[in-house]
């Protein structure tokens, strides 16, 4: 070191080292400017860095080291406490060294000084510079291996995702991760329209946002991808272990079967049919399904603005100037669905079939939770058999790996779905009694219902569009099951005025013999119906016959 030297001290913590090690840069600096007093040492800038020493990709290092070669041989040391502030790579810290070296700098450690004009020392300057790399990877390989087996015990780490907070014992320092109320509701919610298969994912969601959601959109699809919501956690593959599910801690939001059913269509495997578009005014339900009497093509609809408030409108495009109100269309449409509302008379008709059916879908339910359970079964036998196979030593490790993955996916869905078999037994009361009086109120139900489910009602009831000629509103074919509806109410009414004397109101739907020929096999229809009530019909040329889907979804309306 030669006599009045210039340096500059290179101050460098970052902060878990300062809460680790008791590291901080206003020790470091008395230590440099007692040892630059001490030897006649100038200083021409203290440098300050709060960024780990991994790599010397670091901003006030090159910043500095722009500097250093701006005023190439002006400036003698870099002077700093130990090596580890310098560099924590070995490979980094020759090269720099070396780079420094050409811009006329020498590199040095206060408490760990060498000569490097000496070769012995290198072995030194070796040791202090893999030490702290050593210590840093071991740190790191303990963090790895730690927060691998918390995932094997089915830990969540780090943020809580959406829908989850962070909680932690104040005592016993133990965290873990609890729903939210409201943020849960809402995934919940999300995952049961994707299940619908009634929106694509982007336009729900748009529909989340309306309902409160505000991240960005790559964390909507991190929700509906993450298993974590249904209670499992995922193990990524490491060396020879391979990647796994494991039961998480927390408390699932959504059920099993949910989650894949939502995988399955994001996937692909599972077809599914668009219906309806967000996008329309609430007050216009009936966009896009009433045709323009002159060019016949779908009607949207859009609001004009007049001298005090605005007024909607279903119109043609493309310069067709047909278009009509909005309120006058919709009041005629349900003067129209009023036409095929039940009669009261017919509750007791509905709720003994449907409760008699009911207990046809529980028989079938059974069936298919017998099978699952059988190939639930099967599959734990197959996992046992190739575990001989590895032991004999008749397959490699790799083949069972394979095959053990596959047999487990299957056997993870299959678990699954025999959950949800076991749950969808309800008691059928509450669901007919709420079912059979929306029924019987369905024009309020619908007048009341939000977009969605206007638009379900409709299609529900009718097959084709409508067209507005006229100033009358005419609608297309409407559903089989509800027109037999239709025509027992009218049948009901007639024997209200003594018109007919018939005992039988089904009877009374039947041809005579003599007017069409005898069918010698039933002849089965099955048919959509109000999915809140009834949800399809079988009718076999005789008789009419409901049934009830075991969904839960009868209880969401």
């Amino acid at each position: 070191m030669k006599k009045h030297s210039i340096a500059d001290l290179y101050i460098r913590v970052s902060t878990d080292e300062q809460a680790e090690t008791g590291y901080s840069q206003r020790s470091q600096e008395e230590q440099l400017r007692k040892y630059c007093a001490l030897h006649s040492i100038t200083i021409r800038k203290v440098i300050f860095e709060d960024h780990s020493a991994k790599s010397f990709n670091r901003p006030e290092w090159k910043a500095l080291l722009l500097d250093l070669k701006r005023h190439k041989n002006q400036i003698d040391l870099i002077l700093f406490i130990k090596w580890d502030r310098f560099s924590r790579n070995t490979g980094d810290a020759y090269m720099m060294i070396n780079k420094l070296r050409k811009l006329g700098v020498e590199p040095q450690a206060i408490q760990q000084p060498l000569d490097l004009s000496i070769p012995e020392n290198k072995l030194m300057l070796a040791f202090y510079l893999a030490a702290p790399e050593v210590e840093n990877e071991r740190r790191s390989l303990n963090i790895r291996d730690g927060n691998r087996k918390a995932l094997k015990e089915g830990r969540w780490l780090g943020q809580a995702s959406y829908g989850y907070t962070n909680k932690m014992d104040g005592e016993t320092k133990k965290k873990w991760i609890e729903p939210i109320d409201g943020k849960a509701d809402l995934v919940v919610w999300i995952y049961e329209e994707i299940a619908k298969g009634l929106h694509n994912v982007q336009t729900i969601y748009k529909l989340a946002k309306q309902r409160g959601y505000t991240n960005a959109r790559s964390l909507f699809w991190w929700i509906i991808r993450n298993p974590i919501y249904c209670g499992k956690i995922f193990v990524p593959k490491f060396k020879d272990e391979e990647a796994k599910f494991v039961k998480g801690q927390h408390r699932p939001i959504i059920s099993e079967d949910l989650y894949y059913r939502v995988q399955d269509i994001l996937d692909g495997k599972k077809r599914t049919k668009y219906k309806i578009n967000p996008g329309c005014k609430e007050s216009a339900p009936l966009r896009g399904l009433l045709i323009c009497p002159k060019c016949q093509r779908a009607l949207t609809a859009s609001e004009s603005k007049g001298r005090s408030k605005y007024y909607a409108y279903y119109h043609c495009t493309d310069g067709c100037p047909t278009r009509f109100s909005v309120k006058n269309v919709n009041d005629q449409f349900v003067d129209r669905l009023r036409d095929y509302i039940p009669k009261k008379e017919i509750e007791p008709i509905y709720a003994a079939v449907l409760k008699q059916t009911w207990v046809k879908k529980i028989g079938n339910k059974k069936n298919e939770r017998n099978k699952i359970e059988k190939d639930i079964t099967d599959l734990r036998a197959r996992l046992q058999y190739i575990a001989d196979l590895l032991t004999s030593q008749q397959i490699d490790p790799s083949e069972y790996r394979e095959m053990k993955s596959d047999y487990q996916f299957k056997l993870d869905r299959l678990t699954a779905q025999l959950s949800a078999t076991e749950d969808s037994e309800e008691n059928i009361k509450p669901i007919l009694k709420k079912g059979i009086s929306n029924l019987l109120l369905l024009d309020k139900v619908y007048i009341e219902s939000n977009f969605e489910r206007k638009r379900a009602i409709i299609g529900s009831t009718f097959n084709e569009k409508f067209s507005f000629l006229n100033s009358s509103l005419r609608t297309g074919s409407v559903n089989i099951a509800v027109k037999y509806i239709y025509q027992i109410s009218s049948k009901l009414e007639e024997n209200k005025k003594g018109q007919n004397g018939n005992n039988s109101i089904l009877s009374s739907l039947v041809a005579q013999p003599g007017f069409e020929p005898r069918q010698t096999e039933p002849k089965s229809v099955v048919l959509p119906l109000y999915y809140w009530a009834i949800p399809f019909i079988v009718w076999d040329g005789k008789s009419i016959t409901f049934f009830i889907s075991a969904k839960k979804t009868c209880n969401n309306f």
